[in-house]
């Protein structure tokens, strides 16, 4: 939602940001990939455009990147206020396992659908044309805590009887007992399929009595 109301103010339309030829092959392949995924659509010649928001390409090891630029989109968007755990008590409860696996979910934001009213403001703009986004892109403010939250109602009773830990896309099982900490393990790998939260297995890491979770090493 947005602080501000129709016509909505110049500097969220904005215009297609200058490419070299090689970004400009490498957006329209990510485009057309995202459309395969159902994550992008083409907006229609004869719909409103009131919001456009132009993205970019990113390089690292000659691998490239689309990267939207949704900085004046978040500067008029109303914060969730969701908490999100704080990693020192995180890190805390992680201390006192003996058992310990960690899951990273597949493009988390990608797997939040979005409202019909919300896909009208993420729109993109490129030299090829104007998408929307129909599912939560990345670089959006609110999208740790929407995440957050989706997580957290897919999994509350587990939440609330300890052991489960989850930050924003990582999920934590901790147990003192190789038996419990199966058990716990078993009721998670369980649900996530039926609420299709995709997590590849080159992210995952099962029973370890140490490992880097949240950017430290937890024994």
């Amino acid at each position: 939602m947005l602080v501000v109301k129709r016509p909505y103010p110049p500097l969220l339309r904005r215009k297609a940001y200058p490419a070299s030829p090689r970004a400009r092959e490498a957006l329209e392949n990510h485009i057309n990939e995202l459309m395969k995924l159902g994550v992008l659509r083409n907006a229609g010649h004869n719909e409103e455009v009131e919001v456009t928001n132009p993205v970019i390409i990113t390089w690292h090891n000659d691998k490239s990147r689309m990267v939207g630029d949704f900085r004046a989109f978040n500067t008029y968007t109303i914060p969730d206020r969701y908490p999100i755990p704080r990693i020192h008590e995180t890190l805390t409860q992680l201390s006192k396992a003996k058992f310990i696996t960690s899951m990273d979910s597949l493009k988390c934001f990608h797997q939040n659908f979005l409202t019909p009213h919300a896909r009208k403001l993420l729109r993109i703009i490129a030299h090829c044309g104007i998408y929307e986004y129909l599912r939560m892109p990345f670089g959006i403010k609110n999208a740790p805590s929407h995440y957050q939250r989706m997580m957290n109602t897919i999994f509350p009773h587990e939440l609330s009887e300890g052991g489960l830990i989850i930050y924003i896309d990582e999920i934590i099982i901790c147990s003192e007992t190789w038996q419990l900490h199966l058990k716990r393990l078993s009721l998670v790998l369980k649900k996530i399929p039926q609420v299709n939260v995709k997590i590849p297995l080159k992210k995952c890491n099962f029973g370890f009595h140490e490992l880097n979770s949240l950017g430290h090493l937890v024994s």
